[in-house]
């Protein structure tokens, strides 16, 4: 399919607007003005509307299709969420509008939806406070670690490492040196799947300001040690990080903060059911112990004695503000009403449901494939081409060839410590229907390995554009500027 701009016409127009009858001024300097007009198509309108009807055709989205990205948790959004996030009260409110003039109450709806939201948190993953500030995952870690560094800095130590399994999400190592920490990679169990512990009580020490965790891991694995782990962290004053990608695998069945966790990040636009995907929307929440609570980036929502809300900017302690306004209002908004359509008993089907669905695709999959730890997941799965590596068969071509099968690829090569991974997660919204559908791919292309494994290499061929050499488009960039 051709680029907009090569299907350009010189002069044709989509809109022929009347001459302007406004006298002309220089008020832009000569130096910031155009010398030649930009380069921009020139097409009809109806040119317009086909080329990105078409385009959208070509889209693949939850909506339309299974997308079993392991630890991405893309799953379907309701919505009636959509409808009330587009309700003109909230979507026309503007964030410099006053809390309160002339008796009315322009932002006190707003600001409820983010309070309530705040305290729903507190009660799902048994903390004492929140922020919605945070704008996406990796943005709650990095004000999770920050939070951590205040702390630490508050009470004149000096602590200088965060400690981070070798499984853990790619972003947790970013965050934390970021924030101005070293990190030391901790290793895992080969015969568990889980952090080992004698490996972290031999790094652990005086320098450990934190160890970053996610539970259930990148590995679908329930650390059931996650106590020990606490108690040796708190031994030496080291806050203990969940990073919450993984929680739909554990809502109503496992909070963080009951297991001693200080500091929790929870992504809004994974567990929650708000849009993901495309670089955004998304939002990441974090949430603390009390001793922590003085260090939360302002403002932050309280109430007033007569039952409104207000802003509030007097903490001392805080680490400032670390996004503009209140953070994704809309993702925050989506996510209150999911939670409150759900209840308590909803959301704890939630998880039931994530963990039977990736339970059902590894346990129909065991034989086709290699299971590095066959052994009950959670939410997501992870299996291994090692198997059809025999027959140079690897997980880039399973990836490739299910495309073809109509499928979106789950994540391949991750988490590291697995060769060949192939992480899978169904979530909880997706059918056994689908889940047999996608089985029965894998199932074929697990025969095609050993039968027709040429075909598979050159797969995916029912689409526009076939086989890349990724490598060389990587190193080998044709960026065109236009000007």
């Amino acid at each position: 399919m051709s680029i907009i701009f090569e299907k350009s016409v010189p002069d044709r127009k989509g809109v022929t607007l009347p001459a302007c009858d406004v006298p002309k001024t220089r008020q832009i300097p000569e130096i910031y003005r155009r010398k030649k007009d930009a380069s921009l198509c020139e097409l009809s309108e109806l040119d317009v509307v086909r080329h990105f009807t078409a385009l959208s055709r070509k889209n693949y989205g939850v909506d339309t299709n299974f997308y079993p990205l392991g630890s991405c948790t893309m799953k379907y959004n309701p919505k009636i969420t959509e409808k009330i996030a587009a309700l003109e009260g909230f979507s026309q409110l503007h964030p410099l509008l006053p809390q309160l003039r002339r008796g009315g109450m322009l932002t006190q709806g707003a600001l409820a939806v983010l309070y309530e939201l705040e305290t729903l948190l507190c009660e799902i993953l048994g903390m004492d406070a929140f922020t919605v500030h945070p704008m996406a995952g990796a943005h709650g870690e990095l004000t999770g670690m920050m939070l951590i560094a205040a702390y630490h800095r508050d009470k004149g130590s000096r602590k200088t490492e965060i400690l981070i399994p070798d499984e853990a999400h790619g972003t947790n190592p970013s965050s934390a040196a970021i924030a101005g920490f070293t990190v030391r990679s901790v290793p895992t169990n080969t015969d568990t799947g889980m952090l080992d512990l004698v490996a972290l009580e031999s790094m652990i020490g005086e320098q450990t300001a934190g160890i970053m965790m996610t539970n259930p891991n990148t590995l679908g694995l329930f650390n059931f040690q996650i106590e020990k782990i606490a108690a040796l962290a708190h031994q030496y004053d080291a806050q203990l990080y969940y990073d919450g990608a993984n929680l739909n695998a554990i809502l109503g069945k496992f909070r963080p903060g009951d297991a001693d966790f200080d500091v929790v990040h929870v992504n809004l636009h994974k567990t929650f059911a708000t849009p993901h995907g495309g670089g955004g929307p998304g939002a990441g929440p974090v949430g603390v112990k009390k001793h922590l609570e003085p260090f939360l980036p302002i403002s932050r929502i309280t109430t007033r004695p007569d039952n409104t809300y207000a802003l509030n900017y007097d903490f001392p302690k805080s680490i400032g503000y670390i996004a503009p306004f209140y953070g994704n209002f809309a993702v925050c908004l989506r996510a209150y009403a999911y939670i409150l359509m759900q209840g308590g008993q909803g959301l704890i089907e939630v998880s039931e449901n994530a963990v039977l669905n990736a339970n059902y695709i590894m346990h129909s999959l065991k034989n086709d494939f290699h299971v590095p730890y066959l052994k009950t997941c959670m939410h997501e799965c992870v299996v291994s081409a090692k198997n059809q590596a025999e027959h140079d068969i690897h997980a880039i071509d399973i990836a490739k060839a299910l495309i073809d099968e109509g499928f979106h690829p789950p994540t391949v090569y991750f988490p590291l410590i697995v060769k060949e991974a192939m992480m899978i997660e169904p979530t909880e919204t997706e059918s056994k229907e689908t889940l047999d559908a996608f089985i029965g791919a894998m199932k074929r292309i697990a025969i095609a390995a050993k039968e027709t494994p040429q075909a598979l290499r050159a797969a995916p061929r029912t689409t526009p554009v076939g086989r890349l050499d990724e490598t060389k488009a990587a190193r080998d960039m044709d960026v065109c500027f236009l000007g």
